[in-house]
């Protein structure tokens, strides 16, 4: 598991900025999401393309707000990281430049919808209730990549809490479009999984100051809990 505190001095500054660390002190759970990105097979599996080892560690953590945001009447979102080599879906721009064409195509097959690595992970507790939305893009709040954000604003939907993988790019991405898209936002900091502690923990200190509350489960399972006595 990564280290999930903020560094001291990210801190002080915000104390010092603001007066408190916490942007919401409570959560109203019937508009409330829990947003998991990106926990599909092609990052969990062993030896997958995009592994990312503590992703599978992070599985109880997303299991149990996904119980605890059911039981208070909000919605559970599993979004799929979707990709295909033509038309919509295509986005050359990281297939053909960010990595070697070795790489490119494992990734891109292992995405492709209807390939073993796009499913979502076997210990996710999914529910026939629940959301399951793919996006092109990072982000799952970028115009035009899912249609995740359109779905929550029509079940009155104000409040996302992120989780999944990776911390500091796709749970990242999507933390910042859904703040900047009208949607309070809290990265869990305990249910997000990078490539390194230092990864995990810098992208923490950037959302905290900017676009985030940054709470850990055991908190948000609390906040959750508090609003339904």
């Amino acid at each position: 598991m990564h280290p999930c505190q903020l560094p001291p001095e990210i801190v002080e500054r915000m104390i010092a900025r603001r007066g408190h660390l916490h942007l919401f002190r409570t959560l109203q759970p019937q508009r409330t999401a829990l947003v998991v990105i990106d926990m599909q097979n092609a990052f969990l599996q062993p030896g997958a393309p995009s592994e990312t080892p503590v992703a599978r560690d992070i599985v109880p953590q997303i299991n149990k707000l996904a119980q605890a945001v059911r039981a208070g009447g909000g919605v559970v979102a599993f979004v799929q990281g979707s990709f295909q080599p033509q038309g919509p879906d295509a986005w050359p721009l990281f297939f053909d430049y960010m990595v070697s064409p070795v790489f490119s195509a494992a990734i891109l097959q292992a995405l492709t919808p209807g390939e073993p690595g796009h499913e979502l992970w076997h210990a996710l507790d999914v529910q026939p209730q629940d959301v399951r939305v793919r996006k092109n893009r990072y982000s799952a709040f970028f115009p035009g990549a899912c249609e995740l954000p359109d779905v929550l604003r029509t079940r009155g939907v104000d409040t996302v809490l992120i989780v999944g993988t990776l911390t500091n790019v796709c749970c990242d991405a999507s933390a910042r479009d859904a703040m900047m898209g009208g949607f309070k936002t809290v990265m869990v900091s305990d249910a997000n999984a990078a490539r390194s502690d230092a990864e995990h923990v810098a992208a923490l200190a950037t959302l905290v100051q900017f676009f985030a509350d940054v709470r850990t489960t055991d908190e948000v399972l609390g906040m959750l809990s508090a609003t339904m006595v």
